[in-house]
């Protein structure tokens, strides 16, 4: 099912929850049915219609009462968003109009450690990334398309929680401010297994709905909007799931792309940089991440990740404190920072100083000691001004030229690491470039030749 619902139509949720949870003393089966029906009674016009409404959903008899089959079920705990909700709230469906998507935890439950709730959220946006073209990117600070967090009762957000059981969580469509964001009820217990509540089962759920799903009648699916226990270890997406995701976003591409042979002797990098915290590694249209503290490196296409840039990049740097990377292709080049290219780019490399007859970059690379960026062209480089004069270049020529690589390091490597290397014995850097250089390569290269990489 796929609807999505204005936030005009909140306060119908909000009366109806505080109708069948709140409005109820815990004495009998038949006070609340009494107290049900008065409400109903008072409130005639409205209610009844949408009771039948979410009767017909869930299987019942349809009766418009507050019947006893029906209270049980309100009382179950459940997702926060309705049940029931006319298709007409919203003009079309809504979806994201982009394959790579954003999210950011905000804050954490006490319940698990931030290491589980990581592992529960990353494990439950893949439930629907292994069906569509979708991405996940985490961010740690700024906005994302995917804000999660966890509160207890209101939350600034016009749907508040009520206590434990009953809601246990709430996502939104995707779209702008709350669009897409999904929150978490803080007085139910967050569990990784089957006591308590299971946050990757619910967060699963609750991300259907940041993607664009509504509830789905098929009790089987994900969709579902009643909670139940489940086996973890074998947990499949049932089919209606797929289909409703699939016909928002399409199926995933029919095939990986073509992996290059990493352990072919003629292989190079086009391009290597450090990316917020990462080291990012070019070759034609792909690209491998490779974190520090993980043993393999993750592979993607280019335009999973930027989907305007080209493939066959020439060179990149990273500038660590503004959060931005610069890619190099041709004569153009582009600012990033995360998977977001900056408004107003590509630009000409001549706006960096060159002359515009410079119609490739070979290799850069900054310098964050000095604030200084290096370029590379043939076998000469340039070095730019500090951030008071970004513009102005200063030209030298390598004075030899010298390939050869550690015999430790049994990597391929591109022409940047080479250019490196090289400019370690060239007696025309001033013996601080000189010394930095040859530090930046020499851990480089340790930290990819003791920790064994596998791409």
């Amino acid at each position: 099912r796929l609807v999505n619902m204005r936030m005009e139509n909140l306060s119908f949720l909000l009366l109806l929850c505080a109708a069948l949870s709140y409005a109820f003393p815990a004495d009998t089966r038949q006070k609340k049915e009494d107290d049900g029906e008065s409400f109903i009674w008072k409130n005639n016009s409205p209610m009844t219609p949408k009771i039948k409404e979410m009767q017909e959903f869930f299987g019942l008899e349809v009766t418009g009462k507050l019947d006893s089959g029906t209270l049980d079920l309100v009382q179950k705990r459940r997702c926060g968003f309705p049940d029931v909700a006319g298709f007409s709230t919203f003009a079309g469906q809504p979806k994201w109009e982009k394959q790579v998507l954003t999210y950011r935890i905000l804050n954490y439950t006490p319940d698990l450690r931030p290491a589980d709730v990581n592992a529960a959220i990353k494990k439950a946006l893949s439930v629907w990334s292994s069906v569509t073209p979708l991405k996940f990117i985490k961010k740690d600070r700024g906005d994302a398309d995917i804000m999660i967090s966890f509160a207890a009762r209101g939350h600034n957000d016009f749907i508040p929680f009520d206590g434990p059981g009953g809601s246990i969580a709430h996502a939104y469509a995707p779209g702008k401010d709350f669009g897409g964001d999904a929150h978490f009820d803080e007085d139910e217990t967050w569990t990784k297994s089957t006591e308590g509540t299971n946050l990757f089962y619910v967060a699963a759920h609750e991300f259907g709905h940041s993607l664009g799903l509504f509830h789905s009648k098929d009790p089987n699916a994900l969709m579902y909007p009643v909670y139940r226990k489940f086996d973890p270890s074998v947990f499949p997406l049932h089919q209606d799931d797929i289909n409703g995701i699939q016909y928002l976003y399409d199926p995933p591409e029919s095939k990986d792309p073509a992996l290059p042979n990493t352990c072919g002797p003629d292989l190079t990098f086009d391009a290597v940089t450090t990316f917020r915290g990462e080291i990012m590694f070019f070759k034609d249209k792909h690209f491998w991440r490779k974190h520090p503290a993980v043993r393999t490196a993750d592979f993607n296409l280019i335009s999973s990740f930027w989907p305007r840039l080209p493939p066959g990049v020439d060179a990149a740097y990273e500038i660590p404190e503004k959060d931005e990377t610069v890619i190099f292709k041709g004569n153009e080049f582009w600012v990033v920072r995360g998977d977001t290219i900056l408004p107003g780019y590509p630009q000409k490399v001549y706006t960096l100083g060159f002359s515009k007859d410079v119609t490739k970059i070979d290799a850069a690379f900054y310098n964050g000691i000095e604030g200084k960026t290096y370029y590379f062209i043939a076998d000469k480089f340039w070095s730019s001004g500090n951030q008071s004069e970004p513009h102005h270049l200063y030209q030298k020529r390598f004075c030899m030229v010298r390939w050869s690589i550690p015999p430790f390091f049994h990597l391929p490597t591109d022409s940047f690491i080479k250019l490196l290397i090289n400019a370690m014995y060239c007696k025309e850097l001033s013996a601080v470039h000189g010394y930095y250089f040859l530090f930046s390569v020499q851990s480089l290269l340790l930290r990819f030749a003791l920790q064994d990489i596998h791409f």
